[in-house]
């Protein structure tokens, strides 16, 4: 067996290829040929403008059950400029990239794949003891691991403790975003509480609010159970899909959360998905991430943490917060503009290698000019 076809046997089925013949004319009758002449049979095929060779390339999904699956993919591979094998136990394996999903029901595909939290929580999280909380946190779990892409998201009924942590985040942060949110944020959270129902009162139903972001910019919320993997998280922006929790932090520490968590979620990202400038840049770091390296899967993420999550940006030369992380924690938001924190211009070259402390407040923080300048930076 050749080394080409070991990548493709014992792998979850179908296997999926990239590649570019040589030929561009005729392309796709060409390669169909190649298939048809080994007998295999192919699941799916699309073309797409290459960013990595002149022309187009084809992507197929091949099923490796039946046929001369290692005569035809070595014959293809002669015959292309660029050739690739796609899925997700890539590691250490030559010619391969990371599996990616190539349409959004694919986002199903590791909903269930969080690295922690979840219904099972760290012994230093503030609800570990709480076996009321820690039973709470398995509802929302089963709400998220049995979600499909389509369905509508179930709605929660929060209790008085929940809505009750709710209210004191809420207050205190809406108290400070008129004179530390950035413009945007302010401009979109009044369209939040007039039609989505954001008050102080009641935690807002994940499907009102994907409705309410599907019709302005085409970003739309999904249930997750936990933190996924940055790769995983990132390809759901590609798609303009935002991997969000429903659950709220402990009531014992309502102005702290190790994790995201229901406040996180939609008054610090929901209002900035919004807007259109931002929901563009944020789909561009999803796009970059579909197929990319381990390597650069970390630049990114770390890109994405210093301005999607703790972005500061200027305004009518004033300093803006933008990041979700700041714009729902109290403290944080308070410490990012206190001229005490140090800033620099927002880089993607030297941001995303740059270290960070996770469970603290940021001593460093990222300033864009704008959106699209950020955007125009990273692409």
């Amino acid at each position: 067996m050749t080394e080409l076809a070991a990548q493709t046997k014992n792998v979850l089925k179908p296997v999926n290829i990239i590649f570019s013949l040589n030929e561009s004319v005729g392309e796709l009758a060409e390669s169909l040929k190649i298939f048809k002449k080994h007998q295999v049979n192919l699941l799916g095929i699309e073309s797409r403008s290459s960013i990595k060779v002149p022309g187009y390339e084809m992507m197929v999904e091949v099923d490796t059950s039946s046929g001369n699956v290692d005569g035809a993919l070595e014959e293809l591979k002669k015959e292309s400029s660029y050739f690739q094998v796609i899925k997700r136990d890539y590691k250490d394996k030559a010619g391969t990239v990371p599996w990616f999903p190539r349409h959004i029901q694919d986002l199903d595909r590791f909903a269930n794949q969080i690295l922690s939290y979840g219904s099972e929580l760290d012994s230093d999280h503030p609800g570990f003891t709480d076996p009321v909380y820690r039973a709470r946190r398995t509802e929302f779990a089963d709400i998220a691991f049995n979600y499909k892409h389509g369905t509508p998201i179930p709605s929660v009924v929060y209790s008085a403790q929940e809505r009750g942590v709710w209210k004191k985040v809420y207050r205190n942060l809406t108290r400070l975003y008129p004179t530390h949110a950035c413009y945007e944020h302010n401009h979109v959270f009044p369209l939040l509480e007039e039609n989505c129902g954001y008050s102080e009162e009641d935690i807002p139903q994940l499907q009102k609010v994907s409705d309410f972001l599907k019709s302005v910019t085409g970003f739309q919320l999904r249930p997750v159970a936990g933190l996924l993997s940055s790769r995983d998280f990132l390809a759901g922006l590609a798609f303009r899909v935002f991997h969000s929790t429903q659950y709220i932090r402990h009531y014992t520490r309502p102005n702290y959360t190790p994790e995201p968590d229901v406040c996180h979620e939609l008054l610090g990202h929901v209002p900035l998905f919004a807007d259109p400038a931002f929901a563009q840049f944020s789909q561009e770091i999803g796009l970059a991430s579909l197929g990319a390296s381990d390597e650069l899967i970390g630049q990114l993420a770390t890109c994405y943490w210093f301005t999607v999550e703790f972005g500061l940006c200027r305004q009518n030369g004033q300093l803006k917060a933008y990041g979700a992380g700041l714009l729902s924690s109290y403290g944080e938001l308070e410490w990012c503009l206190s001229g005490k924190p140090e800033l620099q211009s927002f880089d993607p070259v030297k941001t995303g290698v740059q270290k960070y402390p996770i469970t603290e407040q940021q001593p460093l923080y990222s300033v864009t000019e704008s959106f699209e300048d950020a955007k125009a930076k990273m692409m």
